[in-house]
């Protein structure tokens, strides 16, 4: 439409105001309504009286604003940019959408020479005019508009977020799927550091641009946690590649990205059928614990997993890692309570050649193996007084000094700790520093005892024969009935380790067959039949959350309910109508 506009040319000419303004005016002469065409130069000086009369001789309007620097421009979005000399190139930032770039040579005309001479003048407005005319009467800024029209069109079409900064990190695209992803509008962004317009930096500050290693052509993949503008936490896939100018200067990196939200819950909900990485669990408590996995995973805090032996903390431990962006280095596990508190510490902080004896040469801790990564440090109420003194200024500065040595050592791992022991009593007990305490455990995971959560041994049990029959090769044609409910009813004081020790010992002892109570292990039968002393004839106890979760897992059917919770059927109709469970 007449008198709107739809494009941008910008003139930069560097040292002299004169170049860039002569060419601005030249160009509005020749060109319509439909271009805004600019000028820009890094000299504030107002025009010589020799290039106003210049510009008035040849019919010219006289500019009435000064010219603005290039990189106040910077976030306006231009269809071409010309620059006259090597300065006015240097000059020049990335500037938004990525206009089309020409360059016109005069430094050896515009370079050391009084513009306000009238030949020299007179010489750059015929050389100017030549210029000017041939790019917008010889068809050039069509091409470039076509060509910037349908890239533009691709770019904004595409279901795939699209984000490039220049080597400042400085946004210079942003198309219109980047804008429902994010939440932020592309005035929001553009001209902006990426780690400063979102909320704890758009790629969390793990891509290989913050660490100055994104030299590859190759796509580097990177799954991010994010918040976008409304609070709503998303999941992210993205990919970051390179950007180079045509004679390869570094110009900066562009992310393509997309939300995999709903992708994830998806897998999630599959996974938690088969295993939450590894994890083997549908009763509610272990969907929490589920759930609290996924929303920790990216956070940079420490985590506390609590729980009894054998409960599978360090599984969970892993599935935190992997879920996290630091999935692809190292996932360094220690046990802290096999080690006594000097090699523990060598073994945390490594140590120098000559520390102690027996210190041959040089050896990496752990801290150092689990840069980041994740370092795992199982059975943390364990350790000494002193070797928690050296732990807390670890998490607090994020450096330590190796055995023996005196250079300081950065760390960038994740520590995640483990106890089964409680670690409050311990802190009221003088026994564990209340500092460290409450540094470690910002977010516990609590994980719940197996006897609190039976409706999933059948899961375990499923889970377990066919692991083992796939490491050994030995198969069973099944397991009795009898067997199951023996199984329901053990309280499992050793947890799912126990309970997985237990059916490796009855596939081997059932030699191919159907499992019978003959191949349980001997204190399974025992703990089993001092149960039953105890309950003195009275039905098992059960649990509303497992009752709801084995009729979510039969889809309501009582009789086979019941036969999961190992309880007679009479038992569970009665429990319902007890506790008004329709």
């Amino acid at each position: 439409m007449p008198g709107k506009i739809k494009h941008r040319l910008l003139f930069v000419s560097s040292g002299n105001a004169e170049t860039s303004v002569i060419a601005a005016m030249l160009a509005r002469a020749k060109l319509d309504e439909s271009w805004e065409v600019e000028y820009s130069s890094d000299s504030s000086f107002p025009l010589h009286d020799s290039a106003v009369k210049l510009l008035h001789r040849h019919g010219l309007p006289i500019p009435d604003t000064q010219p603005s620097p290039p990189k106040k421009l910077q976030a306006r979005q231009y269809d071409a940019v010309v620059t006259f000399c090597e300065s006015s190139v240097r000059l020049c930032p990335t500037f938004s959408g990525l206009p089309a770039r020409f360059h016109w040579p005069l430094d050896q005309m515009i370079d050391g020479n009084p513009l306000e001479s009238e030949a020299v003048l007179e010489s750059l407005f015929a050389i100017l005019e030549t210029r000017v005319s041939a790019l917008i009467e010889f068809g050039s800024l069509d091409v470039v508009n076509q060509l910037r029209s349908t890239f533009g069109a691709l770019i904004d079409h595409l279901t795939d977020g699209v984000l490039a900064h220049d080597s400042h990190r400085r946004i210079f695209v942003f198309n219109r799927a980047a804008e429902m992803i994010t939440g932020y509008s592309v005035d929001e962004v553009i001209g902006k550091d990426c780690h400063a317009v979102f909320p704890g930096m758009f790629c969390g500050g793990n891509c290989s641009f913050c660490d100055g290693t994104l030299e590859s052509e190759e796509k580097i993949k990177y799954p991010k946690r994010f918040r976008d503008k409304n609070e709503k936490l998303l999941d992210l896939e993205m990919s970051a590649i390179p950007l180079h100018t045509a004679d390869q200067r570094y110009l900066g990196a562009m992310v393509i990205f997309k939300d995999v939200t709903e992708v994830n819950r998806l897998k999630r909900n599959l996974q938690r059928s088969k295993g939450f990485y590894g994890i083997i669990g549908n009763h509610d408590s272990m969907h929490r614990v589920f759930n609290s996995i996924s929303e920790l995973a990216d956070e940079q805090v420490p985590v506390l997993i609590e729980g009894e032996s054998g409960t599978g903390k360090e599984l969970v431990a892993e599935a935190l890692h992997r879920l996290s962006v630091r999935s692809k280095n190292p996932f360094v596990p220690v046990n802290c309570g096999a080690l006594p508190e000097g090699i523990l510490e060598s073994e945390l902080f490594g140590h120098v050649k000559g520390a102690f004896t027996g210190a041959i040469r040089d050896k990496k801790g752990r801290f150092e193996l689990a840069q980041h990564g994740t370092l795992f440090l199982d059975e943390i109420g364990e350790i000494s007084p002193a070797m928690q003194v050296k732990l807390l200024r670890v998490i607090e500065e994020h450096t330590y000094f190796p055995v023996g040595g005196e250079k300081e050592v950065k760390t960038d791992a994740r520590v995640v700790c483990a106890t089964n022991r409680n670690l409050k009593q311990l802190v009221k007990e003088g026994k564990f520093r209340e500092d460290l305490y409450y540094r470690l455990a910002v977010v516990p995971i609590h994980l719940p005892p197996l006897r609190s959560r039976k409706s999933d041994i059948p899961l375990l049990v499923q889970h377990f024969m066919e692991q083992f029959a796939s490491e050994t090769d030995r198969h069973c044609e099944g397991i009795r009935s009898e067997v199951m409910q023996q199984l329901m009813q053990n309280s499992w004081h050793g947890n799912v380790r126990q309970l997985s020790n237990a059916l490796q010992y009855a596939m081997i002892k059932c030699r191919g067959g159907e499992i019978t109570l003959d191949h349980l292990p001997p204190e399974l039968n025992i703990d089993s039949a001092e149960n039953n002393e105890t309950k003195t004839g009275r039905p098992q106890k059960l649990e509303r959350d497992d009752v709801l979760t084995a009729l979510r897992q039969t889809d309501g059917n009582r009789a086979k309910a019941a036969r999961l919770l190992g309880v007679a059927r009479s038992t569970l109709y009665r429990y319902l109508e007890q506790a008004e469970i329709v």
